[in-house]
C-alpha cells in the first residue's frame, strides 16, 4: 500500500509516496497525470492511494525543502535498492547543500573508483528527488548531465542551494 499525495511547487508538481516505514517515492514533474502514471510505471504490484491529509503533513514539510533545502530532512524514510545503490545513495546525503562532486569522486567516495557508471546507474534508480539530492552530481568536467527530473530543475536546485549558501 503507497498512500500518495500530489502539489504545486516550485519546480512544477511534486508527488510524495509513502509506505508504512516512510516515504517511498518523491517525483517532480509538469503535471499530476504524468506523476499518477509514473507512480503506477514504478510501483505496479502496489496498492496506490491518493489522500487529501497531505500525508500527515509530510508534502509541506518536503515542498518547503524544495523551496529552501537544508542540509539534510529529517523526515522518515524508505529507501530500497541494492547495497552499492544505498551507499551511493548515503554517500549522497552526505553531500552538503551547494556543493557538488563528479560521478568518478562520488565513485571514489564510496570505495569502488572504477564504477563510474554504477554510480551514474545508482543515481537513475533514486526514488527521492531532492531528499537523495543526485542533482550535485556533475560531470567531470563540471558541466550538468542528465537529471531524471529535467535538467531545467537540476539547475534551479544547484542555483538555489548554492545562493543560499552564499546568502549564510
Amino acid at each position: 500500500m503507497i498512500r500518495y499525495a500530489i502539489e504545486r511547487c516550485s519546480l512544477g508538481w511534486v508527488l510524495a509516496g509513502a509506505d508504512d516505514k516512510g516515504l517511498c517515492t518523491i517525483e517532480l514533474g509538469d503535471d499530476p497525470d504524468s506523476l499518477r502514471s509514473a507512480l503506477q510505471s514504478r510501483f505496479p504490484d502496489a496498492t496506490l492511494q491518493q489522500v487529501t491529509d497531505n500525508l500527515g503533513g509530510l508534502l509541506p514539510k518536503l515542498i518547503r525543502f524544495i523551496d529552501a533545502p537544508q542540509s539534510r530532512l529529517d523526515l522518515p524514510l524508505s529507501i530500497e535498492g541494492t547495497d552499492f545503490q544505498q551507499r551511493v545513495w548515503e554517500a549522497l546525503r552526505s553531500i552538503p547543500a551547494g556543493q557538488t562532486v563528479s560521478y568518478a569522486e562520488l565513485a571514489a567516495k564510496v570505495g569502488s573508483p572504477k564504477a563510474v557508471r554504477a554510480v551514474a546507474g545508482a543515481c537513475a534508480a533514486n526514488r527521492l528527488a531532492v531528499v537523495i539530492p543526485c542533482h550535485r552530481v556533475v560531470r567531470s568536467d563540471g558541466n550538468l548531465s542528465g537529471y531524471r527530473w529535467g535538467v531545467e530543475r537540476k539547475q534551479t536546485l544547484l542555483a538555489r542551494e548554492a545562493s543560499r549558501v552564499a546568502a549564510a
